[in-house]
């Protein structure tokens, strides 16, 4: 366990050196961090509409900070180019990512074509029951992501990296407000980007 909790800081700490010095990202990261907890709790009483709030403001809100306000050029702090972060990032990397929205955003898309998907829904008569099967979609779509990663990573790396990757994205959303509920005073503040002394030391 002492190694699984290591690896976990390790990833931990990467992710944020590598693909957080935005104080607009680390907001929505913040924004995003709550409405996934929102989301969590949705579950237990109403699935399909945590998967709703989970991408439509969960997913929104973090990706966007990544794909318009974090730095894409070379990275000064780290010493590193964006296709070395790219290559090495152990998760969903942007061109990964890019994959995953679109079949996201096909899911609607399928269910106006076909609205029984092939016989898995009762068609649906209203905007409300096309977005309960939306959501339904996506919850699928969302824990299939979660899932293929981590066994892929079973075979790329090995069993443990592909647990404490599934165990930082589920527990990304506590770890996140307590990364970064002080970027909306900093952003307050005028600073766009943290600063470089918070970035460049190794997590202890």
């Amino acid at each position: 366990m002492q190694e699984f909790f290591r690896q976990l800081k390790i990833q931990r700490w990467d992710d944020h050196r590598y693909y957080h010095h935005s104080r607009i990202n680390q907001l929505l990261h913040l924004i995003s961090a709550i409405s996934f907890l929102v989301a969590y709790g949705l579950l237990f009483v109403d699935p399909a509409m945590a998967a709703l709030v989970a991408w439509l403001v969960s997913m929104t809100t973090r990706q966007s900070g990544h794909f318009f306000f974090e730095p894409l050029g070379y990275d000064e702090v780290n010493q590193a180019t964006q296709e070395h972060k790219e290559a090495i990032k152990v998760g969903y990397n942007l061109r990964r990512k890019i994959v995953l929205l679109a079949i996201w955003a096909g899911a609607p898309v399928a269910l106006l074509v076909d609205p029984a998907l092939l016989g898995y829904f009762e068609p649906h008569t209203n905007l409300e029951s096309l977005a309960r099967h939306t959501g339904e979609l996506w919850l699928i779509i969302g824990a299939g992501g979660l899932l293929f990663r981590t066994v892929h990573l079973f075979f790329l790396k090995d069993v443990m990296a592909g647990l404490v990757w599934m165990t930082k994205i589920l527990t990304d959303p506590v770890h996140d407000i307590y990364l970064y509920h002080k970027a909306p005073l900093a952003l307050l503040r005028g600073e766009l980007i943290e600063p470089c002394p918070n970035m460049d030391h190794a997590p202890t």
